[in-house]
């Protein structure tokens, strides 16, 4: 059978077949320092600068563990529902690779950090919760970069300011049944992850990573696979593209009569397909054993409740309440909730304003135009002053329209509302006689459509109050010139 036809066959097939995911993904934590050293871990200093005997791995030089770094740990433990455990280790994990000098990884193994969270996502219509097997800390490695094309002038060069960076895995369970649940899970992940401080998961600059376990079953079958890990995923998209290959190349081994082999492979994002790299490890191919340089961590209840305490409102319950509090759209509430700093944002405007639901229109729709992409922390109006803007609409004092052109000067000037209506004269007409005696120049100067209005073509009083509305330039308050013409043209 050729390939092309093997392909077409597992295609077909897809529909027999469920498949069964499950993540590893590492979030290196926001700490100013590493975590066994002093070394920082800016990004993008020159390689090799930030380092030292610890991360190094030089003779009789000796990690000790920062106490920030555990309390991140535990924050994003907690914002995953886990439970803290009171006592955990650190374990060596012996590997070799030219990015690991000390020839070991410092992580944990069978006493994590914490165990049994979930997150919750959608799936379809529904929520589903995906288990959290475990989070538990670890060091990183360096960076191999690799140049040149040929084999004859390639080069490895290692940059070592990375080790000893400070790291979570979270060890999902094999919850997962299809690519979109992966890529959901992933998205609500490092929205927590961001939410509560613990990272700011520039995938760019590597602080969020994903490993992915997966295998495939016959529908309604009980037993897993045989599951391939796909590793150092560094992008959602990337990460749904390569689930969704690797689902239908196993789908086709198994249809054309072959075994799926238990291994480690990349995803080439040049081709669109995974490749084989190596035999799939097992834990005693790391040859864990106690670190015998680090005490055992004890998170006493005293410790664990001040930071509990000091637990911000996380998306999904902020979601929630936006929704019944202040009577939100779903789907405005998902969009008020992408970051912890647009909520809070929100939040102080609705304050300020004294109407959530007009708060939320200006924010969603003309703040967050106007940023194009940008970070709402660099809004050019801020929130009390956006309050103030949409309380002037909702008190009638400005028309849409008029709020929309003082919402443009206030992102040109960075000036407040009351200001620049003030200083441009651009407060809504609602006086009663000011509006009379342009409702009454306005009649004069259109006898036709006043002849046409009172003959039964009531439809041209549409164009009456335009008219108006351009007199006033577009001052006018719209609903009382409508009362007016119609008074006055009985």
């Amino acid at each position: 059978m050729s390939t092309s036809t093997a392909g077409e066959a597992a295609r077909a097939a897809l529909g027999d077949y469920e498949p069964v995911i499950g993540l590893e993904v590492h979030v290196q934590l926001a700490t100013r320092t590493k975590i066994f050293c002093s070394c920082p871990t800016s990004f993008g200093a020159a390689p090799n600068t930030n380092v030292c005997p610890v991360c190094l791995g030089l003779p009789g030089a000796l990690p000790v563990l920062s106490r920030q770094a555990v309390e991140m740990a535990i924050r994003g433990a907690l914002s995953l529902h886990c439970h803290i455990n009171s006592f955990s280790r650190f374990a060596r994990k012996n590997y070799f690779y030219p990015d690991l000098p000390k020839g070991y990884q410092i992580s944990q193994y069978d006493q994590p950090l914490a165990e049994h969270g979930w997150v919750e996502i959608a799936a379809g219509s529904a929520k589903k919760r995906i288990g959290v097997t475990r989070v538990h800390m670890e060091d990183d490695a360096g960076k191999s970069i690799h140049d040149g094309f040929r084999d004859s002038d390639r080069y490895t060069h290692v940059d070592l300011n990375r080790c000893g960076t400070p790291l979570i895995e979270i060890v999902s369970e094999p919850d997962m049944r299809s690519s979109e649940e992966a890529h959901a899970y992933l998205t609500e992940l490092k929205q927590v992850m961001q939410f509560v401080g613990v990272s700011e998961c520039d995938m760019e600059k590597g602080q969020l990573r994903c490993d992915a376990n997966i295998s495939v079953r016959r529908r309604g079958a009980e037993k897993f696979g045989t599951k391939a890990e796909v590793k150092n995923l560094n992008s959602f998209r990337f990460a749904k593209m390569a689930l969704d290959y690797e689902i239908e190349r196993q789908v086709a081994l198994i249809e054309s009569g072959r075994e799926v082999v238990q291994e480690t492979r990349l995803y080439n994002v040049e081709t669109g397909q995974t490749v084989g790299m190596r035999s799939k490890e097992h834990a005693h191919d790391y040859r864990y054993f106690p670190e015998p340089d680090l005490v055992p961590l004890r998170v006493s209840e005293a410790w664990l409740s001040r930071i509990r305490e000091e637990m911000p409102e996380l998306p999904a319950e902020k979601r929630r309440r936006f929704v019944e509090a202040y009577g939100l759209r779903e789907y405005d509430a998902q969009v008020l909730t992408a970051t912890r700093a647009i909520s809070d944002y929100f939040e102080r405007a609705a304050a300020v304003s004294g109407d959530p639901k007009m708060t939320a229109n200006w924010v969603t729709t003309e703040l967050l135009g106007i940023l194009d992409g940008g970070g709402i922390e660099g809004s050019p109006i801020g929130p009390e002053h956006l309050g103030e803007l949409v309380a002037l609409i909702a008190t009638g004092e400005l028309s849409g329209k008029l709020a929309k052109e003082v919402f443009g000067k206030m992102a040109d000037e960075r000036l407040g509302p009351h200001v620049i209506v003030e200083r441009d004269g651009l407060k809504q007409i609602s006086d009663e006689g000011a509006l009379g005696r342009i409702v009454d120049e306005v009649i004069a100067a259109n006898p036709k459509q006043v002849a046409e209005y009172k003959s039964g073509k009531t439809v041209v009083l549409k164009f009456l109050v335009g008219q108006v509305m351009k007199v006033s330039r577009g001052q006018a308050n719209p609903g009382a010139v409508n009362e007016l013409l119609a008074e006055k043209l009985k």
